[in-house]
């Protein structure tokens, strides 16, 4: 699967049963559980898990099986949207310090770096793993993905040829058409996606999710939400489970005035903040009596974050901040914030929101300096930056 979603966001690990006041917990003791995992330890998972770790256990240096335990973790971070997993994975890593890591160890150890928005750490990884391999299809991938979260789109794109020679037909076509699809090439990415897609009915079903995905995304901005939802479901009814799929088919159903159908989408995924952010924008939408207690739960996961120093979810707390709060001076901050880091289209998308919002044209101007660099195409984006234009005169 070409660029995996960079999720880009961190969630909370306590219980919305908590204030905001409260003094987060630590362990006396190294047993002591404080909370458990949302995996049963009947489930095939955990029976994988446990026997990795115990392998592990055994034998702490063992880099193959450091690597696949940490891995399985990552994945589970990535499906479910719960970084706790991504502890765990680095604790599979810490009998290597930074210097003693083998090679094979730093492509893993790159993604749960970019996972906590640590780009620049997670990059130097991925050179230092590309020296020893080169034609490493997931490294050149994963420094594809960080530079386009960066806005450094020729970067990307010479991560795409490089990585061309070693990769599938849909693999590589990935890899272009995602660059295109943000460089004002919008038209040409879905037919480029769309055609390579039909052209392997045998690709693996993560690849099918990914490049689904994506074209429905493309379908969207290119005016034809039919053809947009068709890619959704299709990517839905593949059964994998994936938390940027069901962000991005939530925004969509709530971009449709359609919030019903997007709260019972993901009424069982609150434990994730990107998914609880949609299910208490579609919640509070349709007065439901339990958009409270999503907002009061979102108010403590970011008030923790915030006291253990974690800015690694500003884009959604940003939009947390203007709509369910009212807040655009606060939403604004954040977003300016997060601008730094993280500029994919998402995170232009909420800062020209909160500067309409708090009528800051200035504060805005990034985004459309990055609009007019870019050239990308969304009419929904650039109608809000022509807004934010004539309301700062």
């Amino acid at each position: 699967m070409f660029l995996p979603p960079l999720r880009l966001v961190c969630v909370s690990l306590l219980s919305v049963a908590l204030t905001v006041s409260a003094t987060p917990r630590l362990p006396s003791t190294d047993a002591q559980i404080l909370e458990r995992l949302p995996i049963r330890a009947t489930d095939p998972v955990a029976r994988e898990l446990r026997s990795l770790r115990a392998e592990l256990t055994a034998s702490p240096k063992n880099h193959v099986l450091a690597d696949k335990l940490a891995r399985r973790y990552f994945d589970l971070a990535m499906a479910e949207g719960d970084p706790r997993y991504i502890g765990y994975a680095e604790a599979a890593l810490r009998p290597w310090d930074s210097g003693s890591i083998p090679p094979t160890l730093r492509v893993i150890r790159a993604l749960l770096s970019q996972y906590k928005h640590n780009f620049d750490g997670a990059l130097k990884d991925l050179a230092i793993a590309l020296e020893a391999d080169p034609d490493s299809v997931e490294a050149h991938a994963w420094r594809a993905a960080i530079f386009m979260v960066q806005a450094n789109y020729a970067e990307a794109t010479t991560e795409c040829t490089a990585l061309a020679p070693n990769a599938s037909e849909l693999f590589a076509t990935g890899c272009v058409a995602y660059v295109e699809a943000t460089t004002g090439k919008l038209q040409n990415a879905y037919v480029r996606l769309a055609s390579a897609l039909k052209r392997h009915p045998d690709a693996t079903p993560n690849s099918k999710l990914w490049n689904l995905t994506r074209l429905a995304d493309m379908a969207r901005r290119l005016g034809d939400p039919k053809t947009a939802e068709k890619h959704f479901r299709a990517a839905l009814g593949l059964g994998i489970t994936d938390n940027f799929l069901l962000a991005a088919f939530g925004d969509f159903l709530i971009e449709q005035k359609r919030p019903a159908e997007a709260a019972a989408l993901l009424k069982d995924w609150a434990r994730s903040d990107t998914l609880l952010l949609r299910l208490a924008l579609a919640e509070r939408t349709l007065a439901l009596p339990t958009a409270g207690a999503r907002i009061q739960a979102l108010e403590v996961r970011f008030a923790e974050a915030a006291l253990r120093g974690e800015q690694l979810h500003l884009q959604e707390e940003a939009r947390f901040r203007l709509y369910l709060k009212a807040d655009p001076r606060g939403a604004l901050r954040l977003a300016i914030q997060n601008w730094k880091s993280q500029r994919e289209p998402r995170d232009a998308a909420i800062l020209l929101e909160a500067a309409l919002a708090a009528r800051d044209r200035a504060a805005g101007q990034p985004v459309l300096d990055w609009l007019m660099q870019s050239g990308y195409e969304d009419p929904a984006l650039r109608s809000i930056a022509n807004a934010l234009r004539a309301a700062a005169g």
